[in-house]
């Protein structure tokens, strides 16, 4: 299901100019906005959504300001000025002094930020309010954007998501990492509830994405943080927990080993027994000559 932002909005005194212009990317919306400014023009805005607000261009001498609920108040008079709003953050805006302005909108889904960063988005850095803040880097990324926004020919698709990218490594100050990093396990209700259910669905197929929403991460953050946990990727932990059943079948049921193989999950045979000898070490004709001696 495509993102589409929630902002809920009071305003008074703004006119639009030329009709509101916009694209949409994998999760990211952005709005282009240029309007008239009237008397006493202003609002008040809450979405669970974050949100990236930038102004591109004011006309009068006075300013765009916004205003948090503890009375944090921000003076926007320029262009290229900016304020990250965090998820379910209310704000009011007002204007004075000016006739018009043109700003760009980014409303972003913080799951499809994670799923472009994994482990290197900082969550905690999404939380953070900055009502006003300038950077060069990013003025110049928005400006890119808002150009493809009011593009009738875009680019593909592909240049968005770059210059989107771009925009968020340098909002929320994503790096590379620098040599082998530690991650944090899985807690232990969550690695009882994914091991739950790996075990309850070995034989069929098991996708990491499934296993993510268990967690609440990403799919890269749950696989790490798994085998932090675990000391086995959730893939190896499910081979495991085939094998295992293939032994009991084995131990207890006269089907053949093709038989067990298509029952299970292999491809054939000879997919099972090279999965069977990684895991316990002995072929399964090996496995179960040394299971009838005990």
């Amino acid at each position: 299901m495509a993102f589409a932002p929630r902002m809920e909005s009071r305003i008074q005194g703004f006119s639009v100019i030329g009709g509101l212009k916009g694209h949409v990317w994998d999760g990211v919306v952005a709005d282009l906005w240029d309007v008239s400014c009237g008397e006493e023009a202003g609002g008040h805005y809450v979405s669970p959504d974050p949100r990236l607000f930038v102004t591109l261009k004011v006309d009068g001498d006075g300013a765009f300001f916004v205003e948090g609920t503890r009375g944090e108040l921000r003076r926007h008079d320029r262009a290229f000025s900016m304020a990250y709003i965090p998820a379910g953050v209310p704000i009011r805006g007002r204007v004075e002094g000016l006739r018009r302005i043109k700003h760009l909108d980014l409303h972003f889904d913080e799951a499809a930020l994670t799923r472009r960063f994994g482990g290197s988005l900082d969550r905690e850095a999404l939380r953070v309010s900055r009502f006003q803040f300038c950077d060069d880097r990013i003025a110049a990324l928005a400006s890119l954007i808002a150009a493809e926004c009011d593009s009738g020919l875009p680019m593909h698709d592909l240049y968005g998501e770059g210059l989107l990218n771009a925009l968020f490594a340098g909002l929320f100050e994503i790096g590379r990492t620098d040599g082998p990093r530690r991650r944090a396990p899985l807690s232990r209700r969550k690695l009882r509830l994914v091991t739950d259910y790996i075990d309850a669905h070995c034989l069929g197929k098991i996708r990491l994405a499934d296993l993510a929403g268990l967690t609440g991460l990403s799919e890269t953050a749950t696989s790490h943080a798994f085998k932090a946990a675990t000391g086995v990727p959730p893939h190896r932990w499910q081979m495991q927990a085939r094998v295992r059943k293939i032994q009991a079948m084995m131990a207890h049921e006269q089907a053949s080993l093709g038989d067990i193989a298509e029952a299970t999950g292999f491809f054939d045979q000879a997919h099972l027994t090279r999965v069977f000898k990684s895991i316990v070490g002995l072929t399964p004709g090996a496995w179960m000559a040394a299971h009838r001696r005990q």
